[in-house]
């Protein structure tokens, strides 16, 4: 795994009140928890880990670690679970680099090298589908977001006597196409003469700075001469908010892999569980919400449980990376359970983000 800053939501702690026996054993229980999916009593945890105690000792001191919130014991069972903040703490202190098997390398490799850095939305769905399948949890990415994508060049381009092609594209090299249907014919050295005007006016500007000015910069460009002309420059000023509204780069926005890997897990054999998943991947608008608008300072971002500030998303963990098509930003990463391998999902979705930031460059 490369090196990289893992990046968090609102820290609930670091574990720096925790005794050196402490941090052995709550490190031991949420291996213990991750690996079996069963509350971890001490017993196990000292035939499992090399503690140097006795069981009494382990039972102790994972009584310590509940009274300091790390650890809550289910009323039906002598063993104990790890609190988001236990996750927390073992994600920040206890977690170790892993690295991809050559076979989960060739994996992601084959699925997304054949794809090329143009379709991006084809490859963005290729990888969360592999990332669903390699690391057990569910994919998701957010495509890029055109708001502050800068126009370089507008063009626009007669396909008919009444009807013209606007050819729009941004920095990134990202292209957009919007048929514009007039009343009238329109000459050629009239699309010219506009395509000119409004390089002028809008290059230079992000999309949401045109959105919200367009009519406001081309007003004064009257053609009274030229019915054709004032019928473009209207058109431009009534429906310019339409013509360049791109949230993102294939419409869609939100793509999601395959949900049933986490129908296999643990948390969701009851059928109130597993429908309150499938639920939840139906909520486009909360992961766009959500990715959207999620910054990555440096490296990962991993947000445990009560750390997703939306309700829906706290009994979860969401570990995401950024990729980037020329200047714009994507998002792509998994959700799953608390009870997560973090060492091999980071170094799932580092890899993966990795791979697809050198295709789509």
């Amino acid at each position: 795994m490369n090196d990289m800053e893992l990046r968090h939501g609102p820290e609930l702690a670091t574990g720096q009140d925790l005794t050196e026996r402490e941090r052995r054993v709550l490190e031991a229980v949420v291996r213990t928890y991750v690996e079996t999916a069963e509350p971890a009593g001490s017993r196990n945890v000292t035939r499992r880990f090399d503690l140097g105690v006795s069981p009494a000792t382990v039972r102790n001191t994972m009584s310590d670690l509940e009274e300091k919130g790390y650890l809550f014991h289910p009323h039906t069972s002598a063993g104990r679970i790890p609190t988001d903040l236990a996750y927390r703490v073992f994600v920040d202190r206890f977690m170790q680099p892993a690295d991809l098997s050559p076979q989960e390398r060739d994996r992601l490799t084959s699925e997304l090298d054949g794809v090329g850095s143009s379709a991006v939305e084809q490859l963005v769905r290729r990888a969360t589908r592999v990332l669903s399948l390699l690391s057990q949890e569910l994919g998701v990415a957010a495509a890029p977001r055109l708001e502050t994508a800068i126009l370089e060049r507008l063009d626009l381009v007669r396909v008919s006597s009444t009807k013209v092609l606007l050819v729009a594209q941004v920095r990134s090299g990202v292209l957009r196409t919007v048929y514009v249907d007039l009343q009238s014919e329109v000459p050629e050295d009239t699309l010219v003469n506009i395509t000119h005007l409004l390089n002028e006016r809008l290059t230079g500007l992000t999309l949401r700075e045109i959105r919200e000015s367009v009519g406001e910069r081309i007003r004064d460009a009257a053609h009274d001469d030229d019915p054709a002309a004032e019928e473009i420059l209207n058109i431009f000023m009534q429906s310019g908010h339409e013509l360049f509204d791109w949230l993102d780069l294939e419409g869609t926005g939100i793509h999601l892999g395959n949900a049933s890997v986490l129908a296999t897990q643990p948390e969701f054999t009851s059928e109130e569980r597993l429908k309150a998943l499938i639920e939840l991947t139906e909520q486009r608008d909360l992961f766009e919400a959500v990715l959207g608008n999620r910054p990555h300072p440096a490296g990962l971002r991993i947000t445990i449980g009560g750390e997703n500030d939306r309700e829906e998303l706290q009994p979860f963990t969401l570990v995401t990376a950024e990729y980037r098509v020329g200047g714009l930003k994507g998002v792509i990463g998994v959700i799953g359970p608390t009870r997560m391998p973090y060492e091999k999902v980071i170094a799932i979705v580092d890899y993966t983000s990795s791979l697809v930031n050198r295709i789509l460059k």
